[in-house]
């Protein structure tokens, strides 16, 4: 890949991945991210439960950036913004 050559993001579909997979890739996001709930505190697993629903309803998408070569989640408009034109 040349240096300005930019590629789009591939999402992963969840059904290909395993299980460890997918629960790796949603605490490295939580941890990653610092997610803020609000006032009142959300531990862990609740946050990879909210999560794991979330994406087994397709509200949220595992994605992979040949850019970088990272994994992250994103939302249905997340998705979108990702893959307009530059």
């Amino acid at each position: 890949m040349l240096p300005d050559e930019v590629k789009p993001p591939v999402e992963i579909p969840a059904d290909q991945l395993s299980h460890d997979a997918i629960a790796g890739i949603v605490e490295s996001f939580i941890l990653r991210e610092g997610t803020d709930y609000g006032a009142n505190e959300v531990s862990l697993e609740k946050k990879k439960e909210q999560i794991h629903r979330q994406i087994s309803k397709k509200e949220i998408k595992i994605v992979f950036d040949p850019n970088t070569e990272s994994v992250t989640l994103m939302t249905e408009s997340q998705w979108k913004r990702a893959q307009a034109p530059l």
